[in-house]
């Protein structure tokens, strides 16, 4: 399965955002983001005119697509799937973000990023209603219950994920037993409420791939 592999705090240092690829090390010291290190590339000076129209709505689409850790060909399916979807394609994006496996797994702090939570699912460690789930990309319903398999809820992943509720609460869309490692997806968020999304404009992406 083809993936990123390089540095990733050289995705959040081009976007000039927090992307939250490596959890708690973002709001630390040690992000580059807070030691003001420069974009990657040569001359990154040169690089801040103004942007085209199209360089505005493709760094758009980079920071979602780089947030949800996927690369362009499942991102691209996923904005189709949007548009054949009724309502508005850029919240029915989002919408179809958010309820992916390895998202809500994260959303539930089994896991402190993204990567990690891509990893549980891999490797066998998360249910869904009772059953194994290997998809990261499988798109949770409401009423879906995903839990930590019994033998893996004493991993060191789960258990600094867990640690993590306490500081920062969970999204109002999903509950979690902390105690039980176990949470429930309970209806699809309105776009109003992925709060960590609040300055992103998924409608340049619907933009973008309508050219």
């Amino acid at each position: 399965m083809a993936r990123y592999t390089g540095p990733v705090c050289r995705m959040c240092r081009a976007e000039q955002r927090k992307l939250m690829l490596k959890g708690n090390r973002c709001m630390s010291d040690k992000c580059p983001l807070n030691r003001k290190r420069a974009a990657p590339g040569k001359d990154p000076k040169g690089r801040t005119g103004k942007r085209s129209e199209y360089g505005t709505q493709l760094r758009e689409k980079q920071k979602i697509k780089r947030m949800y850790g996927m690369l362009e060909k499942q991102f691209h399916l996923t904005f189709e799937k949007a548009l054949r979807m009724p309502g508005v394609t850029g919240e029915n994006l989002i919408r179809l973000l958010e309820s992916r496996l390895d998202n809500i797994v994260y959303r539930m702090h089994f896991a402190v990023n993204r990567n990690q939570s891509r990893q549980l699912v891999l490797h066998g460690h998360i249910l869904v209603n009772g059953r194994k789930v290997t998809i990261p990309s499988y798109e949770v319903k409401p009423g879906d219950v995903i839990e930590v398999k019994e033998k893996s809820k004493k991993l060191v992943v789960v258990q600094n994920g867990l640690t993590e509720i306490s500081k920062s609460g969970t999204m109002s869309w999903i509950t979690v037993d902390v105690d039980a490692a176990k949470g429930t997806f309970t209806q699809y968020p309105q776009r109003t409420e992925v709060t960590d999304l609040a300055d992103i404009k998924e409608q340049l992406v619907v933009e973008l791939y309508s050219k």
